[in-house]
């Protein structure tokens, strides 16, 4: 059970990331001052850095721990689930993990701050690379090593390369929590057709 300081930790925490996501859509990223997030979140700026290190921080507030759901997610695949299969279901369950929470409004609107952006672009990139490399070694961990380096980079590149620019181009074009969910699946299932021919499926007597 979360205790009562935590609970008021997480509220800060919200606070903060909800008031800095605000002001970025309104006055824009390089325009607000850390004040004027602490303020809009009613603590001080000394409190803001118990959070955040930096503004860009705010934007990537749920990077690591999404990341940690989805290795998570890699290294236990089902019974004879093969490897394309299973990094499909990652993408629809990363879908309805998004759409049950307040995840979509934030994608939007971070979406665009990273598309004008360039501190943020670059921030975004790095993230990237080092989180698929992250896949690529949970994903051929998961199956025994029996993916080669290179089959397992263009399988994750490819696939959550799609899905990445289907989202973007969607909620660029005013796309409802619906029609971004179907977008990404979309450009998931295309990917997925190459994906079977080239990634192994185990037999259910070997998982």
């Amino acid at each position: 059970m979360v205790g009562l300081r935590e609970r008021k930790k997480q509220r800060t925490r919200g606070a903060l990331i909800e008031a800095a996501l605000r002001l970025f859509d309104e006055k824009g990223f390089a325009e607000t001052t850390l004040a004027e997030i602490a303020a809009a979140a009613e603590v001080s700026t000394r409190t803001f850095f118990s959070y955040f290190a930096g503004k860009e921080d705010v934007v990537f507030y749920d990077s690591e721990e999404r990341m940690e759901l989805v290795i998570a997610l890699v290294r236990a695949p089902r019974p004879g689930e093969g490897p394309a299969d299973l990094l499909l279901r990652l993408i629809g369950d990363s879908m309805s993990w998004e759409s049950t929470t307040d995840g979509f409004e934030h994608a939007a609107t971070r979406i665009n701050l990273i598309m004008n952006e360039p501190t943020l672009q670059a921030r975004a990139l790095h993230l990237l690379f080092d989180g698929q490399l992250r896949l690529v070694e949970a994903l051929r961990e998961a199956y025994a090593y029996r993916i080669d380096p290179v089959t397992a980079a263009a399988a994750v590149g490819g696939l959550f390369g799609a899905v990445k620019l289907a989202v973007m181009a969607s909620v660029a074009a005013d796309g409802s929590l619906e029609q971004v969910r179907e977008a990404a699946l979309r450009a998931a299932g295309i990917t997925a057709r190459g994906l079977h021919a080239v990634l192994p499926h185990p037999d259910r007597s070997e998982a």
